[in-house]
């Protein structure tokens, strides 16, 4: 078994790269920091962006929603005088109303989470990080304010004073997430941000510490580049929090229980520096700009295990 801890469409792009050259079970752990309730609906968008992704419907030019989706029911609320900051399309509402109604149900995030996996030919397993309460929230000069209106409705634009994990304390993993860790041959960190993407997962009770305790190789990529994100605000998220913005940064903050780091051809310079943390450094182009090179990617990886 191989398992990825996941959010994001980086994460969505090499995930589907290796679904299709992997052998054996694929588990993918995804961040719930994210997630909001607008609408009144519970809206996952890390997990959907995946789920989407694998099913082959997501919107090829955003990275998230699907493809020929429609607005209607969003310009209609806007008309009503609702927000309409956050795009839903009438199909992926379909998603968001289903969830929320096995919700209220009584099923847990991970039990819904599956289903919808299931129902959309999903073959991985997609486990959300946690069932419990967590919000990622982002301290600004205007106040504090939820992740996905720092990113989406002021597009980034507040200066970062300081990341919030809300109910970390509590968090317990979801089922089969540590036992997915310690049982896997080997565990991918994808190229998601490090702060409020594969930070939130960390920070859940027991998952860096299955970090540290599985035998499996543990791979990460790096989602900096050339001294910038790809896609996202990690370079002001780290920058808030003291983290150099480079490849060299990320792997500090997992150098705990990094095996192997792959690198840009660019940043070849780094990896002296970053080895002198006690993980292995490998040097490829990591940025995938095409399905050849999600594929080409996911095989190298393969590679290295």
């Amino acid at each position: 078994m191989i398992t990825a801890l996941a959010g994001g469409v980086g994460a969505a792009k090499l995930l589907r790269g290796l679904s299709k050259v992997v052998s054996e079970d694929l588990t993918i752990i995804v961040n719930t920091g994210d997630d909001i309730t607008l609408h009144g609906l519970h809206i996952s968008p890390d997990i959907d962006i995946i789920t989407y992704t694998l099913a082959g419907i997501v919107d090829p030019e955003r990275g998230w929603g699907i493809k020929g989706d429609t607005f209607n029911c969003l310009d209609m609320l806007k008309k009503l005088g609702c927000e309409g900051w956050f795009n839903l399309g009438d199909r992926d509402l379909a998603t968001h109303i289903y969830r929320t109604h096995l919700l209220r149900q009584g099923l847990k995030l991970s039990e819904v989470t599956s289903k919808i996996a299931r129902s959309l030919g999903v073959a991985a397993q997609i486990l959300p990080m946690t069932d419990d309460p967590f919000q990622t929230k982002i301290k600004t000069e205007i106040g504090t304010i939820h992740f996905q209106e720092y990113l989406v409705k002021r597009g980034c634009s507040d200066k970062v004073l300081g990341v919030i994990f809300e109910g970390a304390e509590e968090a317990k993993p979801a089922p089969k997430v540590l036992e997915s860790i310690l049982g896997a041959r080997a565990v991918l960190i994808c190229p998601s941000n490090p702060i409020v993407s594969i930070g939130t997962i960390l920070s859940v009770k027991g998952v860096r510490e299955a970090l540290q305790r599985t035998e499996a190789t543990i791979i990460g990529i790096s989602p900096i580049i050339g001294g910038a994100p790809v896609k996202g605000p990690a370079d002001k998220l780290m920058s808030a929090l003291g983290v150099e913005v480079s490849a060299y940064g990320v792997a500090q903050l997992y150098k705990d229980f990094l095996d192997i780091f792959l690198i840009d051809l660019v940043d070849s310079a780094l990896k002296e520096k970053i080895e002198s943390l006690g993980i292995k450094v490998v040097t490829s182009n990591i940025l995938m700009k095409s399905f050849d090179d999600e594929i080409n990617l996911a095989k190298y990886i393969l590679s290295l295990i």
